[in-house]
């Protein structure tokens, strides 16, 4: 038997599956470079675009199809099918091939790296994982102009652990649509990756951003994976085997019993009723979030409606989405942040460069300096509000005055549409991310002009602590039970009932059932997170008393270490619940990275 080897990648989709690894060959066809003369060209533009309307087709008919199979993320499809008629795009191959005299296939991969290099310098992790989307549309044309088999259909054994350097969206959501996936390990791609975002969506595990460890799997290999903790096993040993499996057993039987409860009330043993929303960025994903008992939407990301494109979505394009969601809620309420992008990254707009765009001129402030922008979509949210039950929230604020300046446009806005008789909805609660140190400290002040807060905890904590967590050197100074974070968590949420205001989270600590006693000590009454992770925080909530939390800890609170406080708090976790895996499951690993 060949000896383990362990890899730790980014647990993308958590749960744990044991299999044979599938070893997915996608590797991008070798492109020919070929000189033109000058009477070949008018047929080689021709070529070209016949080779857009095929790969138009193509993922037309993929996107119907999967929709027909009530597939998630169809949105996905649809972005990329906006990308193959990008005027920009389309113009630089045309004058490619034209003023270079060059195939057309060599200047789609000349247009295609130039553009990924744009993404590669971007601060968000959402969008600089948008990049690979590039390569996709890229392959498809290149794939189409050289008479490739596209969109093969893939039979994969049940229960395969499926391998790649990088897998398209079109590939994961045929792999999934099988429903014979064991779990999905990429080379390439971090949380907000398509193979990530459709993992979770149909609870499948998965660990991406693994370096190269799928080159040194082999097709039939058994592989354990561990999809919270980012592990994966290469041929373990029989010890790690059935630490895996049982691991499998408690967590199927514990997600079995959650989700035969995800339609009642999540209330402590003690009484207090707590609230569970959903986090989205696409419409395809409410059935999936009704479905693991969301009761509404605290979190919609629209920064989807300005990826990839030539120019910012128009007032319409905004007001369909948005009523569109409004209305498949029903009178459940569904919270919109607005605009939450930096220059770099809006399409039609000339950036300023920014030698550090993460603290520069981004969301709220960039919307502030850019009004007309932010206009449109603040018009399109008063028009939609009609439609249903709208909470609109504004991210990054870190001062009064950019509340007060944001809630000034609204009001003008309103005014306008008034006087231009435009229906809109009666007035709706305006909140913010707090996701600033700034704003925590002054939580008391904001909390008496907001009408709620949500609670932002991937930004706060990198900003609290100074890290950046997709830097693998400094990623495990990232302590989401760092005294200073909790500290930070008690001033906001003391803040906000004291004040007699909703407080909600929707950052990745919302998400984590391990974390879930923590977050009921401090006083949260409202949590939004993925569709998946819903029914288990609400059965840990189900089985505890916020008394008994609040008791552990204060315990843990006079630790003066993270880890220290992790500890603890994993140790009553385990003894509570008996599941390792709500914060991890210890692993025995041999072999090297």
């Amino acid at each position: 038997m060949s000896a383990t080897v362990s890899f730790q990648g980014i647990g993308a989709s958590p749960g744990v599956a044991v299999g044979h690894a599938f070893v997915l060959d996608a590797r991008r066809v070798r492109t020919p470079k070929v000189k033109l003369t000058k009477s070949e060209l008018e047929g080689e533009v021709l070529r070209f675009k016949t080779a857009i309307e095929l790969s138009d087709r193509q993922l037309e008919e993929l996107k119907t199809r999967l929709d027909t199979d009530g597939q998630e993320h169809g949105m996905i499809l649809e972005a990329h099918r906006m990308m193959l008629h990008d005027p920009m795009f389309l113009v630089e191959v045309t004058r490619l091939i034209k003023e270079d005299l060059i195939n057309a296939e060599w200047a789609v991969r000349r247009v295609g790296k130039r553009l990924r290099h744009q993404f590669d310098n971007l601060e968000d992790e959402y969008f600089r994982e948008r990049k690979s989307d590039i390569e996709f549309v890229a392959d498809r044309l290149v794939r189409n102009l050289m008479g490739e088999v596209v969109d093969q259909e893939l039979e994969v054994p049940p229960h395969a652990i499926v391998c790649a350097h990088d897998i398209s969206p079109a590939d994961a959501a045929m792999l999934v649509r099988s429903g014979s996936i064991g779990a999905f390990v990429t080379d390439l791609g971090g949380h907000t990756s398509h193979t990530a975002i459709v993992a979770r969506a149909r609870e499948v595990p998965a660990v991406v951003g693994l370096g190269k460890a799928c080159e040194s799997i082999r097709n039939g290999d058994m592989v354990a994976v561990d999809g919270r903790r980012g592990l994966v096993l290469v041929n373990p040993n029989e010890e790690q085997l059935a630490l895996f499996r049982e691991t499998m057993r408690r967590q199927l039987q514990t997600e079995q019993l959650a989700l035969k409860t995800a339609e009642l009330p999540a209330v402590t043993s003690d009484g207090v009723r707590v609230r569970l929303n959903g986090n989205m960025e696409f419409p395809e994903e409410i059935p999936s979030l009704l479905a693991h008992g969301a009761e509404g939407i605290g979190l919609y990301r629209t920064e989807f409606l300005f990826l990839n494109r030539a120019l910012p979505p128009t007032e319409e394009e905004h007001f369909d989405s948005y009523k569109q969601v409004l209305q498949a809620m029903g009178d459940r309420p569904v919270t919109i942040r607005t605009l939450d992008l930096g220059g770099d990254k809006v399409p039609g707009k000339k950036p300023d460069k920014e030698t550090n765009p993460a603290m520069g001129l981004r969301a709220i402030r960039y919307c502030l300096a850019h009004r007309e922008l932010f206009r449109v979509q603040l018009r399109a949210l008063l028009r939609a509000s009609a439609y249903g039950n709208l909470r609109v929230m504004f991210p990054l604020v870190s001062s009064i005055s950019e509340l007060r300046e944001a809630r000034s446009e609204l009001e003008a806005c309103r005014s306008e549409l008034s006087r231009q008789g435009v229906p809109v909805g009666k007035r709706f609660p305006i909140g913010i991310m707090v996701e600033t140190p700034s704003a925590a400290w002054i939580a008391d002040r904001l909390a008496q002009e907001a009408d709620f807060f949500s609670i932002g905890t991937n930004d706060l904590i990198q900003y609290s602590l100074a890290i950046d967590r997709q830097n693998r050197d400094v990623a495990y100074l990232y302590r989401p039970l760092h005294l200073a974070i909790l500290r930070s968590l008690d001033a906001i949420i003391s803040a906000a009932k004291k004040a007699n205001i909703p407080v909600a989270m929707c950052g990745e600590m919302a998400g984590d059932a391990g974390l879930t006693m923590v977050l009921l000590a401090l006083g949260l009454e409202e949590f939004s997170m993925t569709a998946g992770q819903i029914p288990m925080v609400k059965n840990v909530i189900r089985q505890m008393s916020r008394k008994d939390a609040m008791v552990v800890l204060e315990q843990a609170m006079t630790f003066s270490s993270a880890e220290e406080i992790e500890r603890f708090i994993k140790a009553d976790v385990e003894r509570r619940f008996n599941q390792g895996e709500l914060m991890g499951t210890t692993v025995p690993r041999n072999g090297d990275r």
